[in-house]
């Protein structure tokens, strides 16, 4: 028995593994597009929303008339076992590829076609009874379809960053509570400032990077806008009076978010402003989050000629030529996550910028950079938690000693003797070497029980009257 069946196309015909769901246009792509090896079944999410987008449709169809129900039905429960997670290796095409994405939208008519001739008893590829084009993709295009699933899956994506980053806030939190006793100090420009505690710097941390929440969920709220009924170019040639407000309307009630039709279709189909300013708050959040690693490599620093003010869990050996020695690994590999999101937005912007006339053919690597930054940042996020984060510990003596020999501790004696005097004393110290505590006091600026009370590092961590 020949291990293959025949397909045709425009271009002719093509050998189709006799046992696949997909169908000669996935088998063409396939071929065509062998560029990244990442391919379509790599990101379930996507697999998942093109099948709501063809229910919808699907359902949309039925309701106008334009499908019969029993047809309705098997293609139905067909994106019901793609949503379930079956089905998911039929899905084999390279995410970058030419054709606007073409290619994906054709992978899911075909694998869902040829499921649904199983399910009514025919074989794969007698499309005369359930057609990839006329029946799966009916007052569809690519145009519409495409970038619809694309919204869908990065919506449900989001979900899943937000909530890592919530649990790595979490754990940002727990470790400023930790540390809340800590006395150490703070630096600016590398240089000594002035005393604050540890646990005030791991609060930092949690704080600025929980200002990312709501940048990415309402950024991504504007994924809810789509353009099913624009067909080709957002004319709605070859879909029904009304198609567009019901798809979404359905794709609402499948996929669970507040879908809207975009009140102007014909711009809608060109436009990429959602990927963009979504790629944007992903990318505030990859510059946070190298930063923070980046303070946590200076913090771990040493340990002998480093700052040494923190311990991070140790994950491998350091070096094939220095022995005992421990590199920070984790924060390392985030902070090339990091650049990689970085860089993705930019391929995000140009791609953005090469639509032209009534549609953006580039969606493809937009759409793949801004998933491959979510999957990354994620995995970077749980990584950075469970290996690095909640293991930390604090080295107490290294911190306090430094406070009490820095001279970034006259500050506080500003408002009680004057820059002038201050700056006086800060000078002689560092020629000197000899302490503050002590210059204040062999000058008789002030009396000894007022410096102590002045220079307690407890006392200089918050605001106070004078």
């Amino acid at each position: 028995m020949e291990n293959f069946r025949h397909e045709s196309d425009l271009l002719g015909t093509l050998k189709v593994p006799a046992n696949a769901y997909y169908g000669v246009q996935t088998q063409r792509a396939i071929e065509n597009f062998k560029i990244s090896g990442q391919y379509l079944m790599s990101y379930p999410h996507f697999i998942n929303a093109l099948a709501m987008v063809k229910k919808a449709a699907a359902k949309t169809n039925y309701e106008l008339g334009l499908l019969s129900e029993d047809l309705y039905r098997v293609i139905a429960e067909v994106c019901d076992e793609i949503i379930s997670g079956q089905l998911h290796d039929q899905f084999p095409i390279d995410m970058i590829q030419g054709g606007a994405g073409t290619s994906v939208n054709m992978n899911a008519n075909e694998v869902i076609a040829n499921r649904a001739l199983e399910k009514l008893g025919k074989n794969k590829g007698e499309y005369q009874f359930c057609s990839p084009n006329d029946h799966i993709n009916l007052s569809q295009s690519t145009n519409d379809a495409y970038p619809t699933a694309i919204k869908m899956a990065l919506l449900h994506m989001n979900i899943d960053l937000v909530a890592k980053l919530e649990k790595t806030i979490q754990a940002f939190r727990e470790k400023g509570r930790e540390f809340s006793g800590i006395i150490k100090m703070g630096r600016t420009q590398l240089q000594d400032a002035v005393p604050m505690t540890l646990g005030q710097e791991f609060e930092a941390f949690a704080a600025t990077l929980e200002e990312d929440i709501s940048k990415l969920n309402s950024n991504a709220n504007l994924f809810v806008e789509i353009n099913m009924g624009a067909t080709a170019i957002g004319t709605g040639i070859n879909a029904p009076l009304g198609y567009a407000k019901l798809c979404a309307k359905n794709l609402s009630e499948i996929s669970g978010f507040e879908i809207v039709s975009a009140p102007n279709l014909v711009e809608a189909t060109p436009d990429t402003g959602s990927y963009v300013i979504y790629s944007s708050a992903m990318k505030r959040l990859a510059v946070k989050l190298s930063k923070i690693c980046n303070d946590l490599r200076l913090l771990s620093s040493g340990p002998r000629a480093g700052l040494f003010e923190i311990n991070l869990p140790p994950m491998q050996p350091g070096s094939s030529i220095m022995p005992g020695k421990v590199n920070p690994v984790i924060p390392e590999v985030v902070n090339q996550v990091c650049y990689k999101v970085i860089g993705n937005d930019l391929t995000v912007t140009f791609a953005a910028e090469a639509g032209q006339l009534q549609l953006n053919v580039m969606e493809p690597v937009l759409s793949h950079s801004i998933m491959e930054s979510i999957n990354f940042l994620g995995n970077a996020l749980d990584t950075l938690r469970e290996k690095c984060i909640t293991g930390i510990t604090a080295n107490k003596e290294v911190c306090l000693n430094m406070v009490r020999h820095s001279i970034g501790i006259v500050t506080a004696l500003n408002p009680y003797i004057g820059y002038k005097n201050a700056t006086e004393i800060a000078k002689e110290a560092l020629e000197t070497g000899k302490s503050v505590y002590n210059l204040v006091l062999e000058k008789q600026i002030l009396s000894q029980e007022k410096l102590d009370e002045i220079l307690d590092p407890a006392n200089m961590l918050r605001p106070h009257d004078f």
